[in-house]
């Protein structure tokens, strides 16, 4: 009798098809400021990393493993930000609030499996700096092209593979209701607390991923700087020391960006943020940083300047 009892609950149970995104509560002229700064954001994400991944094709002079996983950045940054920016657009304008189970799980696994090929790329990065200023005389050989293909590789298989059992397990949570997400996205936080199954593999899982996926990363990058530092710091001109840091100043202050708000949002044992703040870091991370990336780069890099230069001489 009780077994009956329980399965009359389940099937009288009515499980959630599709969600309800707040977006950025406010007036509707508060919302189209938004639209209008993410808009224009997103614009600009695009230019800007487009013209790097145009600019290293076209100069033979950045045919090199460094500029070769700038371009695999550069074109990560792109579909992150174009897996957000255009339904976010649609939420805050009321066009397009409703996102179907399938959909939301598969914007989740998409943004997740780029942020962590995002990680994986700039250890690898990192690793390559590390190469090019403590082992300079044999980096060419080291640094190989074919190496550094199988690096961005096992970058971008690594991070899909790294969430897709997490995005499994949570494709089999259960959504009685309600069915609203104070987000303009599908986070893991979000289901989390919507759902009315145990969260609890889910949450784990979440957390050893992270752990794996963002602190393991972040290790190899800051032992790279360490080693870094320390062979900068025994240079013995000031101009050296200068220019061996001006090559890896751009990448330092990418990778400083990245992981302090990553961490932030997912490196935790369950998922107690508060949604709102969540909301802003979110923002920051898949809207502010796809920008700043490109303008960094760029400012902070001389031979990129320098093509650029000479692009605009040509045209």
């Amino acid at each position: 009798q009780t077994d009956l009892n329980t399965w009359k609950d389940m099937t009288n149970r009515t499980s959630v098809k599709e969600f309800i995104l707040l977006g950025f509560p406010g007036t509707w002229q508060f919302r189209v400021s938004f639209v209008v700064v993410f808009a224009l954001m997103y614009t600009l994400t695009v230019i800007g990393n487009a013209s790097i991944i145009a600019l290293v094709w076209r100069s033979s002079n950045l045919h090199t493993p460094m500029y070769f996983f700038l371009c695999n950045l550069s074109f990560l940054e792109i579909w992150y930000t174009t897996g957000v920016v255009p339904k976010a657009i649609g939420v805050m304008l009321g066009t397009s609030q409703t996102i179907s189970f399938s959909v939301c799980i598969l914007q989740l696994f998409f943004l997740l499996s780029l942020g962590s090929t995002e990680c994986f790329l700039l250890s690898v990065m990192a690793y390559d700096r590390y190469l090019a200023i403590c082992c300079p005389l044999r980096y060419s050989s080291l640094m190989s092209s074919v190496l550094s293909v199988r690096l961005a590789l096992s970058s971008w298989l690594g991070g899909f593979l790294a969430i897709s059992l997490l995005a499994f397990l949570t494709s089999r949570l259960t959504f009685c209701g309600p069915d609203v997400i104070n987000h303009f996205l599908c986070d893991i936080d979000s289901c989390l607390a919507l759902s009315c199954s145990d969260t609890w593999p889910v949450e784990l899982a979440t957390f050893l991923v992270s752990i794996i996926v963002v602190v393991a990363s972040c290790v190899v990058t800051l032992v790279s700087y360490m080693y870094i530092i320390s062979s900068i710091l025994r240079i013995q001109s000031g101009h050296g020391r200068k220019k061996a840091f001006s090559t890896c100043s751009a990448h330092l202050s990418v990778v400083t960006i990245w992981y302090g708000s990553t961490m932030f949002l997912y490196v935790k044992p369950s998922a107690q943020n508060s949604l709102d703040v969540n909301k802003i870091v979110n923002t920051f991370n898949t809207v502010v940083t796809p920008l700043l990336n490109p303008f960094i780069y760029t400012l902070r890099n001389k031979e990129v300047k320098l093509a650029l230069g000479r692009a605009f001489q040509k045209k």
